[in-house]
């Protein structure tokens, strides 16, 4: 290739660098980190002094992603995948500046894998409030294939991390038990999704894929 070849695709490279850096920039604040504790019991198969059998115990943790959605009187609304949540006893939203709050479900899909979380305004201090914002929601009918796509999450809570790629299909049917084989008149239900090739880390569940002006 010649040298103006070369430094016309490093000009172009460089272009689209500094656009994934300015898209991530403003998304990454209505990005956050969602910890969940959960309770889970296990049979006990200690038999001891004739006591018989039990259960004991045990907490177990998980982690996610989650975007800020909405603001209410009262509380920080955000949405996250249902499994993220799911079954959890206590949750800890950790915002993008390093910040940490208690959060409450508010409501779950599990069909669709969907959740709404909340935390309360009250527990969230005003520097942390002016260093986050809500995610603008974008129209997913006006998604063409091949349309760059920006995947941030939060990486199992070692930080946000963003991995880039482009709309690989879209309207992909998937039953709600992940099988792919879609069996008609049955009573499982069906969803589409959007199928991308950005790298989705572990962690990133709950998180934002967004177009190239920031939309999720």
């Amino acid at each position: 290739a010649s040298n103006e070849t070369v430094a016309s695709e490093t000009a172009a490279a460089v272009s689209q660098t500094g656009s994934v850096a300015e898209v991530a920039d403003t998304a990454m604040p209505t990005v956050v980190a969602i910890t969940s504790v959960s309770v889970q019991e296990i049979p006990n198969y200690f038999r001891a002094f004739g006591f018989g059998y039990g259960t004991q115990q045990y907490s177990s943790e998980g982690s996610g992603s989650g975007i800020i959605v909405g603001e209410n009187d009262d509380e920080l609304l955000i949405a996250t995948n249902n499994h993220v949540v799911e079954s959890a006893e206590e949750l800890t939203v950790q915002f993008a500046d390093g910040s940490q709050s208690q959060a409450q479900i508010k409501g779950t899909d599990a069909d669709k894998d969907l959740a709404v979380i909340a935390v309360q305004l009250s527990d969230i201090s005003s520097d942390t409030m002016s260093s986050i914002s809500i995610a603008t929601l974008g129209d997913s009918n006006a998604l063409t294939v091949g349309e760059p796509v920006i995947a941030i999450g939060n990486a199992l809570g070692y930080g946000q991390s963003v991995t880039t790629g482009v709309v690989s299909a879209l309207n992909r049917a998937i039953a709600s038990d992940g099988s792919q084989n879609v069996q008609t008149g049955t009573d499982t239900e069906v969803n589409t999704f959007i199928q991308t090739d950005a790298a989705i880390n572990p962690g990133n569940s709950g998180g934002a894929l967004v177009n190239a002006n920031g939309e999720v």
